[in-house]
This record gives structure tokens, C-alpha cells and sequence, in this order.
């Protein structure tokens, strides 16, 4: 009897940390490279062009975007290198009534696609209660924008640090907020292709189609912060 107990105790046990695994992010920094050093842009560049923009700083180990900083130039950064399957970690704040984006498979052309959002999905980072973009399902912070909507929104107060994961893999894609699993889903098959046509980017040229691409960081014209940002290629 009392072997049973345990055993049955012992599954238990494992069925409740399976459970917690599913919906919890990975710990733990091991095989990570960090694409931003604390101190310099090193590694990014604006979007079509060869150097970061003057707007984005610097501050305390994090990339701050200051609209109302001085010299010219500001622009979305994209790092140097492309990734395919990748596990990423970043942390972000905003300051009120702020909007940004983690835009990830971008593809730089900026001739052909003017934007980083013309080709990449992005991870919504914003001030839920301030900005006008939360009232709209979809837009809100963790959601994998105008796609699919946070199944729950563990997103911290204005000007508080949020830790944020995206695991892609093979098309598997896992989107993470403060530690909680909010978006699941697969790339590139006919329901994400259904998922495009129900969305904004219905009829753009390639929107959501590449499996290779770079990462970047959006400037939306508001204050936001960056950092801690690594990744381990899968």
C-alpha cells in the first residue's frame, strides 16, 4: 500500500511539473549570446541604413529611445545578423501612453519593403491603459500583433521592468510575458495563412512568409527601453 501511495504521489508530482513546463519559460541563460553589450550599439543598425540611429541611447545597460532627444535620426534597429530558429530573451519598459514592438523575420529590404513590419511579425509592447492601440483586440501587450491575442495578460505597470521570450523552432512558434506562455502557435502552414487574410496584412507582398530573418526593435515615436536582450540559436 504504501509503495502505491508513493507512486501514485511520484505521478502526481510529475504530471504537475509537466503541467507547469507547458506554461511556464525556460530558466536560465546557458547557450545564450548577448545581442546587445549594456554599453554600445554594436550589432544594430537603423533599418536600411549602416549605423544606429542618434534618438537611440544608451542608458544604464539599457537601449533607450528618447523621440525628444537630441540630434537626428531614430528609426527601427535591426541587428546585423539573421536568425531562423532561435529562443529569445529581452526585457522592455515604456513610458506612458507608449507603443513599441519586437519585430522578428524581418527581411531588409528597404527598397522593396519599406518598413520592419512590411515582412516581420512582431510581439506588441505598449502601455495598455494609455495608449489608444489598447482598446483594440489583438493590440495589446504580448499579443502577437493583429494576429492572435494574449491568452492572459501578465503585463507589469508603466515604467516597471516585463521580461519577454520567443521561441521559434521549425515553425513552432511560443511567445512568453513575465514568465507565462500567452500566444502558441504555427508558422506557415494554411491556418497561419488564414490568420494573415483575417488580419491587417491580408494582400501584402511576402508579410509573414520568411523563415529567416533579423530582429528588431520598434520606434513607434515613443519613449521605450531594451535590454538584457540575448538569443541561442536552436
Amino acid at each position: 500500500m504504501k509503495q502505491y501511495i508513493l507512486s501514485a504521489v511520484s505521478a502526481l508530482a510529475i504530471t504537475a511539473m509537466l503541467g507547469c513546463s507547458s506554461t511556464k519559460s525556460q530558466t536560465g541563460t546557458k547557450g545564450f549570446t548577448r545581442l546587445f553589450d549594456g554599453k554600445t550599439t554594436t550589432g544594430w543598425h537603423t533599418y536600411g541604413k549602416t549605423t544606429a540611429g542618434a534618438k537611440w541611447k544608451v542608458e544604464d545597460g539599457a537601449l533607450h529611445l528618447d523621440p525628444k532627444g537630441p540630434g537626428d535620426g531614430g528609426g527601427d534597429l535591426v541587428t546585423d545578423k539573421e536568425y531562423s530558429n532561435f529562443h529569445l530573451k529581452y526585457e522592455w519598459k515604456v513610458a506612458p501612453k507608449a507603443n513599441s514592438g519586437l519585430i522578428f523575420y524581418v527581411h531588409e529590404d528597404k527598397a522593396k519593403y519599406g518598413a520592419t513590419y512590411s515582412t516581420g511579425l512582431e510581439m506588441q509592447v505598449l502601455d495598455n491603459d494609455g495608449h489608444p492601440d489598447g482598446k483594440i483586440t489583438k493590440h495589446r501587450a504580448g499579443d502577437l500583433y493583429d494576429l492572435i491575442k494574449s491568452s492572459s495578460e501578465p503585463v507589469k505597470a508603466v515604467g516597471e521592468w516585463n521580461s519577454a521570450e520567443i521561441i521559434s523552432k521549425n515553425g513552432k512558434l511560443e511567445q512568453y510575458l513575465n514568465g507565462v506562455k500567452v500566444v502558441s502557435t504555427t508558422l506557415w502552414d494554411d491556418n497561419w495563412k488564414t490568420l494573415i487574410n483575417g488580419s491587417k496584412f491580408k494582400g501584402w507582398e511576402n508579410w509573414g512568409t520568411f523563415k529567416m530573418g533579423k530582429i528588431a526593435l520598434q520606434d513607434h515615436g515613443d519613449s521605450v527601453w531594451y535590454r538584457n536582450i540575448m538569443i541561442k540559436e536552436l
